[in-house]
């Protein structure tokens, strides 16, 4: 049986479609991300996870029981905002302390529960602090120990670092996964950052427009995107128009701008001839000597980013080209703008997006 089963949900606002028949499996223990760009349904489908938000149509199983007929309040599923939602006149302990008090718990417990929920978050001897002596990142940590003080199978999370600044997100977020590693709980995370989803999750479901475009783990999305939005929200990517020559099993022939043509590359949304859109990686491909490469180009900008540089080629016909070139790699050698270069690459590593 699945743990949580999110079965053909849809959520209508009078004319306008939020949700539409989102299907998702979820297993104990696992940390499921919600990736997509903003009013994609992701923190929709969520709310109706909590119950603050009641479906159109569909169902919601916990353990085979649906979720439905009962309040938020009830449901035992934790939950973390993107603010922090402390109370400003309660101690960080009496926060934490919150959950359990409205649910009656002996004060013995209460305490002992407080002080494990803070060491888990690395807060210990806090207690007594007010939110508002306390960093951005503090507070977060303070609201996510409330959200796992009463235990619950579920924590929802809906963009809870967006507000905090580069350094102090990748903090956290080291923290929530090893959170999520000692405590097994069940985490569906919001987020439009496709970073943060890609260093934190076991799986991500990449949203679009009220649907699941695909779900998989951060390497299958990267590797192999089942459509073009996928390609081009889930990493670095180039796209140039090509045409399909040929096509047969999932794979195909692509003549490129200039007439050389690739065979076996990855074909999706398409069976025969016509227009695609080519998508390559910017680190999959190689600078070589122009003569006889796959494309061929003149480079138009170089810049150094540390461990790589970003090469820009333009190719004929105005189109840009981005590519990744590590440091002190040999092909960097001799390159500045208007430079000619080739551009080599496997054609199994591109994909093309049939029009």
């Amino acid at each position: 049986m699945t743990f949580l089963d999110i079965r053909a949900i849809r959520k209508d606002y009078g004319p306008i479609t939020a949700v539409s028949d989102v299907t998702l499996a979820i297993r104990e223990g696992e940390f499921m991300t919600f990736l997509g760009p903003s009013g994609s349904g992701k923190s929709t489908t969520l709310y109706i996870l909590a119950g603050f938000e009641d479906p159109t149509k569909g169902d919601i199983l916990l353990n085979g029981t649906t979720l439905l007929s009962t309040p938020s309040h009830k449901r035992n599923i934790g939950m973390v905002f993107q603010r922090y939602t402390l109370f400003p006149h309660l101690t960080v302990g009496e926060n934490v302390a919150f959950p359990l008090r409205i649910r009656r718990l002996p004060q013995a417990e209460i305490s002992a529960r407080v002080r494990a929920a803070l060491a888990l978050v690395r807060l210990d001897g806090f207690e007594d602090r007010k939110p508002a002596a306390m960093s951005g990142g503090q507070q977060q940590r303070v609201a996510l120990a409330r959200a796992l003080i009463y235990r619950p199978p579920i924590l929802l999370m809906d963009e809870p670092l967006s507000a905090l600044d580069k350094q102090l997100r990748e903090e956290i977020q080291f923290e929530i996964r090893r959170i999520h590693q000692e405590t097994g709980v069940t985490i569906l995370y919001v987020t439009h950052d496709q970073e943060e989803a890609l260093r934190l999750s076991d799986r991500i479901a990449v949203f679009n427009k009220g649907k699941i475009e695909q779900i998989g783990s951060g390497a299958d999305l990267y590797a192999a995107p089942a459509t073009r939005f996928v390609a081009g929200f889930i990493g670095d990517s180039n796209f140039i128009d090509a045409e399909i020559v040929s096509a047969a099993g999932g794979r195909a022939v692509v003549a490129l701008p200039g007439g050389a043509t690739l065979a076996d590359v990855p074909l999706h949304g398409g069976a025969g001839k016509g227009q695609a859109a080519l998508m390559l990686r910017p680190e999959r491909i190689d600078l070589v000597p122009p003569g006889g490469a796959a494309l061929t180009g003149t480079v138009g900008d170089l810049t150094f980013l540390g461990n790589n540089t970003q090469v820009f080629v333009d190719l004929p016909g105005a189109a840009r080209l981005s590519v990744r070139v590590p440091f002190g790699h040999r092909g960097l050698e001799g390159l500045a703008p208007g430079s000619p270069v080739g551009l080599a690459f496997n054609p199994s590593s591109a994909h093309a997006f049939a029009s």
